[in-house]
């Protein structure tokens, strides 16, 4: 497809609108506190649609409906388990961490809340759970950067290098210039069109089709396994695809959202917001992969993580298209600004302004946030480099460190008043060391598979009878074992996170008055809200 005036002119209209709101919103960002928390001051339903756009990402438009394309009915089990993490996120941590980070010296950022909760003078914790924030988040902002040139890529039918370049320049200027409020104030418009956009892609597309039976049907006869969540799909891949639920409470660009939401009191209503929003942009991600496989089943897409955009560009007037694809440039530049302004927050106000330059004034801070953000998106810009990366990988394996690192730590602090500083350094690193480790050991078992079943063949030609029986025992027995490290690395790390943290808590002392009577504040207030 030619570029064409109204595609282009309604991306230009959507730049502009978004780099006018970045520079109205550093008008208003006066300090750190404003840059990377926005003075707490975020309404009910801002916050709650800031939660839900900076959550999703491009993954909701392009990984998700790929996965279902490329899968079938099988990867249901995502959504699942993601709608019922995020509604736990929002009922037991939500409102808790509002008021704790409040009490606990007004912390900004999550690892200061960590430092604060545990009162840690060496300042050991806070190093190492922002190295955490900014190991795995330049991961993350990569596969934001992996969409964003996707979608140039495809739209406009430019070099994949170029429209990663294009992507990232203007979601850099619009993060850097207005900070948290730039990013929240921009959540809700972008995640009112993302959810428009994935409630008319997929009708209009099923719009095309001869109803539900002609759809099933096809779908069938290209693999009949493409309709049934049960069959083709172990227990282990369920668990995994369930688990990602558990990822909500250690993400930092998610939980920052909370913080700030201006009234303890709103979260319930910003709950029922997220939850509705979240729902159903989940099961219209779904729907629109599902409608492809027979959509597009005499002409199959090179790349399943484009089916949305193909159904944008194929069943929409170019003004129209124009507006839908802006909500995918929306998805990808919501959870990437979240991302970027947590890591830049790691660097300032975690790094900077505690060990490098103690009496930085607020200024100097936020020039050093706005630098930091241009860094750690040029470390996520080489990372995406490579146009084979896959979205749905990248966001994989960065949810799970940060929600193995993150999550038991964040949890147990909030309602065990016994944990200690030396335990929740323990549960940051076992969680986050256990994810890049398991990821590792999973392409060791499965090479390992290969090369085993290479030499069971070879074996197994070559004899007969009990030799034979023998052989496919040790063979099954393997494979049984092997299947173990399909599992989602965020379950393992979860777990020795957790382990880590009570053991620890129960080998050391116990904290001190200050933290008991600090938490009993907290548990006050929370009673009272």
């Amino acid at each position: 497809m030619a570029l064409d005036f109204p595609t282009i002119t309604t991306f230009l209209i959507y730049f502009s609108a978004i780099i006018t709101v970045g520079i109205f919103a550093s008008r208003v960002t006066k300090n750190l506190s404003d840059f990377v928390l926005g003075g707490r001051s975020l309404s009910g339903a801002i916050a709650a649609m800031g939660v839900g756009a900076s959550d999703m990402s491009g993954w909701l438009l392009l990984g998700l409906p790929g996965a279902i394309y490329a899968l079938g009915i099988r990867e249901i089990w995502l959504p699942i388990g993601l709608s019922i993490g995020a509604y736990f996120n929002w009922q037991f941590i939500a409102k808790r961490l509002r008021i704790y980070t409040e009490v606990a010296k007004d912390s900004l950022t999550i690892p200061a809340y960590f430092d604060n909760r545990f009162h840690d003078d060496s300042k050991l914790l806070r190093i190492v759970t922002a190295t955490a924030v900014l190991v795995f988040f330049t991961f993350y902002a990569a596969s934001g950067f992996v969409s964003g040139a996707v979608l140039f890529q495809t739209t406009f039918h430019l070099d994949y290098h170029l429209s990663l370049w294009v992507g990232a320049i203007i979601i850099i200027g619009y993060t850097s210039i207005g900070g948290f409020l730039a990013v929240n104030w921009t959540d809700f418009f972008q995640g009112s069109l993302m959810f428009v956009a994935l409630m008319v892609v997929p009708i209009s597309a099923f719009y095309h089709l001869d109803g539900w039976q002609q759809m099933f049907d096809t779908i069938k006869q290209i693999d009949i396994h493409d309709v049934d969540a049960f069959t083709g799909v172990s227990i282990v891949s369920i668990i995994s695809l369930l688990s990602w639920g558990l990822g909500y409470f250690g993400q930092p660009h998610i939980l920052v959202r909370f913080m700030a939401t201006r009234n303890p009191n709103e979260i319930p209503k910003a709950r029922f917001i997220c939850m509705t929003w979240m729902v159903l942009s989940l099961y219209g991600a779904v729907f629109t992969g599902f409608i492809g496989i027979a959509y597009y089943a005499n002409a199959p897409l090179a790349n399943p993580e484009t089916v949305f955009l193909e159904f944008t560009r194929q069943l929409f007037n170019p003004w129209i298209a124009g507006i839908l694809l802006a909500a995918v440039l929306s998805a990808i530049m919501s959870t990437i600004a979240a991302q970027l302004l947590a890591s830049a927050s790691a660097l300032s106000e975690d790094f900077y302004s505690t060990f490098v330059r103690k009496n930085a004034s607020n200024k100097e801070l936020v020039i050093v946030s706005r630098l930091t953000v241009l860094i750690v998106a040029l470390l996520a810009v080489s990372l995406a480099q490579n146009p084979k990366n896959s979205v749905l990988q990248l966001v994989g394996y960065a949810w799970a460190g940060l929600g193995a690192a993150f999550g038991p730590v964040i949890l147990l602090s909030l309602f065990w008043k016994r944990m200690t500083r030396n335990a929740a350094i323990a549960g940051v690193i076992s969680g986050g060391i256990m994810v890049i480790l398991w990821q590792q050991l999973r392409g060791i078992a499965k090479g390992a598979t290969s090369e085993l079943g290479d030499m069971l063949l070879s074996l197994y030609q070559l004899t007969s009878g009990n030799a034979h029986a023998t052989l496919t025992h040790i063979g099954h027995s393997f494979m049984a074992h092997k299947e173990i490290f399909e599992l989602y690395p965020l379950v393992p790390g979860f777990i020795l996170s957790i382990l880590a943290i009570v053991i620890t808590t129960f080998l050391t002392e116990k904290p001190s008055e200050a933290i008991y009577q600090e938490f009993a504040t907290f548990q006050d207030i929370l009673n009272r809200s």
